[in-house]
């Protein structure tokens, strides 16, 4: 049975779906975050505060041809809670054995939700909520697979994520059994990171690195809107705003919120040893 087209209604809804490739970014606002931020992966608001997920990588894993026969290397993965003002209040670790990498990051209006993995193609990944209020932390399920991002909306019950590069997109309920699994027949960027923006409607973020002929390599960074229960992409936006840094601002962690004039991006695409580190950059979209 094909599930119903989602309907599009709400002011975020509405300012995303002007965008295009001719939209401007204006930056508004900036801040520096004064601790080590490693390899920051996602990003949420909740209840005042900035929830940010890292992975610290203390043993590199080998690379590979294959992305699934690289070494598990060793790490820490990390959701550091911030203030208003960029300030560190809380360093919650995460994981298990070679599970270290958290990947992109949600709230549901009620816990913030996080999945880490193995930083391989194909690994085991654990799926934890976090109480923004006491930071309690609980295990929800584990899936055999590396989840790069995840989603719960609570309209449907349903918990959305990808894989590695986002080839693979899963839905399972919110015990963590599978209902559904495709392919990305998308292939403009690798999703990052994600939110809901309506039941059933995605906003996925993300990078695709491009080869060029000098030998160097280009980051496209692009916005996809995702309808997972129809397996569809609705909207492809490219993005080509960099950091001071160099890097696309879409890379990582991004979240986008309303506002009178359209909608902003909150964006932190540098790590922590780049030069000037993390910083969350803050856009107006137009």
């Amino acid at each position: 049975m094909t599930a119903p087209a989602v309907e599009v209604q709400g002011p975020l809804l509405d300012a995303v779906f002007t965008l295009d490739r001719r939209s401007r970014f204006e930056l508004i606002g900036e801040v520096r975050l004064g601790f080590p931020t490693h390899h920051p992966q996602g990003m949420v608001f909740a209840q005042g505060l900035t929830f940010l997920s890292s992975v610290e990588i203390l043993d590199a894993p080998r690379p590979a041809a294959d992305p699934a026969l690289r070494t598990p290397g060793r790490g820490r993965g990390h959701i550091f809670v911030l203030d208003s003002q960029g300030a560190l209040i809380r360093d919650v670790v995460l994981g298990e054995d070679t599970m270290y990498h958290p990947g992109g990051i949600d709230f549901d209006g009620e816990h913030v939700w996080v999945s880490v993995a193995e930083y391989r193609a194909g690994g085991r990944s654990i799926v934890y909520t976090i109480d923004p209020s006491s930071f309690e932390v609980r295990e929800r399920f584990r899936v055999n697979d590396h989840i790069g991002w995840i989603v719960r909306d609570p309209g449907l019950n349903l918990v959305f994520g990808g894989s590695w590069g986002s080839r693979q997109l899963h839905t399972w309920d919110s015990e963590g059994r599978m209902v559904a699994s495709w392919a990305n027949p998308g292939h403009f960027i690798d999703y990052q990171d994600a939110q809901l923006l309506g039941p059933g409607l995605l906003l996925c973020t993300g990078i695709s690195v491009l080869p060029q002929e000098n030998g160097a390599a280009f980051e496209l960074g692009g916005l996809a809107l995702v309808e997972p229960q129809r397996q569809r992409i609705l909207r492809d936006i490219p993005i080509s705003i960099f950091s001071t840094a160099g890097h696309v601002i879409t890379r990582n962690p991004v979240t986008v919120t309303p506002a009178e004039s359209g909608l902003h991006i909150h964006a932190a695409p540098d790590d922590g040893d780049d030069n000037g580190g993390t910083r969350i950059l803050s856009y107006r979209m137009s």
